[in-house]
Formats: structure tokens, C-alpha cells, sequence
């Protein structure tokens, strides 16, 4: 897990890092034909990307909004894609508990576009935007984003 005593910009980023390190072996188990591997692997992956989301829509994003004043802007573009990104991570474990793995990573490849645009407009626009505007309160937000189940 990402260190908060890292800022927000390295503990974010270093967080989406983590999800992309997690669907990485998630994929290799499959492409090597570990099937009991990805069982084990895919609902790390998944838990870990929806505890990312949920820390950002949770904590992140409304004390930014709280510091900016901005609602219609880059957050709520943010959260258009978790909305996205949810759906198609819905159709992921469908298809894992259907036992369709060729299906997940037909998913999976989606899922991957999607991340990396998403991750590249937070953190080259957002991160920077909420670390300027929420520095100060960064231990404060830490702590909440630690006590995020």
C-alpha cells in the first residue's frame, strides 16, 4: 500500500502503480495458464482498484471540491470514468466466475485503456491542482484516507 507520509501526488500515484502492478500478474497467471493462480490474484486486483476509486471519491475528491470550489470540473470528469471503469471491472469478475478468462482479458484490455488515460489526466492535472490546494491539509487527509476500509 502507498505511504501517506509521501504526499499526495507520490501516495496517489504510487497507489495507481499498485493497481497496475496487480493487474499485471493477474494477466500473467492467465496468459501461463495458472488458472488457480488468477482465481487467487483477481479479487486482489479488484479490491484493490475499488479501495483506490473509494479513497478518491470518498476523501480526495470532495476536499477538493470543499477547497475549490470547483464541482463540475476535473472531479466530477474523474468520476464519470471510476463510473466506467466500475462497469467494466463488474463485467471482469463475471466473467472470472464464469471461468471465462480468455473474456477477462479481452476485459482486461479495456480496462487497461481506460486506466491509462484516466491515471494520466489525474496525474498530470488533478494531483498537482490538489496538492496545491489541499497541501496544508495533507496529514489530516492522510489519516482519513488510512481509516478508508
Amino acid at each position: 500500500m502507498a505511504k501517506t507520509s509521501d504526499g499526495l501526488i507520490t501516495f496517489f500515484t504510487d497507489d495507481h502503480h499498485e493497481c497496475d502492478d496487480g493487474w499485471a500478474a493477474v494477466e500473467a497467471a492467465v496468459t501461463m495458464g495458472d488458472k488457480a493462480k488468477a482465481n487467487t490474484l483477481w479479487p486482489e486486483f479488484s479490491k484493490r482498484l475499488e479501495h483506490h476509486l473509494k479513497m478518491e471519491e470518498e476523501i480526495l475528491f470532495p476536499a477538493f471540491e470543499a477547497a475549490t470550489g470547483m464541482r463540475g470540473g476535473p472531479t466530477y470528469v474523474m468520476r464519470a470514468e471510476h463510473t466506467q471503469m466500475s462497469g467494466v471491472l463488474a463485467e471482469m469478475e463475471r466473467r472470472v466466475k464464469s471461468g471465462d478468462l480468455d473474456g477477462l482479458l479481452d476485459q482486461g484490455d479495456t480496462l487497461l485503456m481506460l486506466i491509462q488515460q484516466h491515471n494520466a489526466k489525474e496525474e498530470g492535472m488533478l494531483y498537482p491542482m490538489a496538492e496545491q490546494a489541499l497541501g496544508e491539509q495533507w496529514d489530516e487527509l492522510a489519516a482519513k484516507l488510512a481509516a478508508v476500509p
